[in-house]
């Protein structure tokens, strides 16, 4: 009896192994059925390391400005060097400084008083249009003109000389109105040999 109990009780129990496999549908049946599959869990991943900034390249340029110091020797000598200007200009048929001088008419009176001996001549000129005296009386207020406001930022009537050439130095060759331009002038000369504003005699 005990014999063939035995094997009925290993065949029940496979009977149910096998059942119980065949209940479970693969994924493949699953995904046709219209069940989900079961969720895996992804691999837990390791947190990324704290990135450091990469350092700035170097380069071979500073960025730090360079200076003149020859240059700013010579601003701290005289502040005012490159702003006395050689010739104030003027409109046609006019005697009257343009705004534009102003600032170059106030550095060469800063000069002037600064050294004692220095004496200032202003030509007056004109273009070739006009009369010749209408020209020389022309000429005549335009330096006259600047030497005026030289006298109101207080440089003495002795340390200037005014002078008038109407159209006999023209500075420019030409008869256009660009020529014209640069003859209509006052040039501002020094009668000392320094780096103040220096007009060629003959113009």
């Amino acid at each position: 009896m005990s014999l063939f109990r035995t094997p009925l009780v290993l065949g029940a129990a496979g009977a149910a192994l096998l059942l119980g496999a065949c209940a479970t549908p693969s994924p493949e049946k699953q995904a046709a059925a219209g069940v989900a599959a079961p969720a895996v869990a992804p691999a837990s991943t390791a947190p990324a390391a704290a990135t450091t900034p990469a350092a700035p390249a170097a380069t071979s340029e500073s960025q730090v400005a360079s200076v003149d110091l020859g240059a700013t020797r010579n601003a701290a000598a005289d502040p005012l060097a490159g702003k006395a200007q050689p010739f104030v200009y003027f409109d046609f048929d006019s005697a009257v400084v343009r705004n534009e001088f102003n600032e170059s008419i106030d550095a060469h009176a800063r000069q002037l008083l600064a050294i004692g001996d220095k004496r200032l001549r202003i030509e007056g000129h004109t273009d070739e249009r006009g009369g010749r005296e209408y020209n020389l009386a022309l000429g005549q207020r335009r330096a006259e003109a600047v030497a005026q406001k030289l006298q109101l930022l207080g440089v003495p009537d002795s340390r200037l000389e005014v002078v008038s050439f109407g159209a006999e130095r023209p500075k420019a060759e030409g008869s256009n109105e660009e020529a014209w331009a640069k003859n209509r002038r006052a040039a501002l000369m020094s009668e000392r040999g320094d780096r103040m504003a220096q007009a060629p005699a003959q113009r």
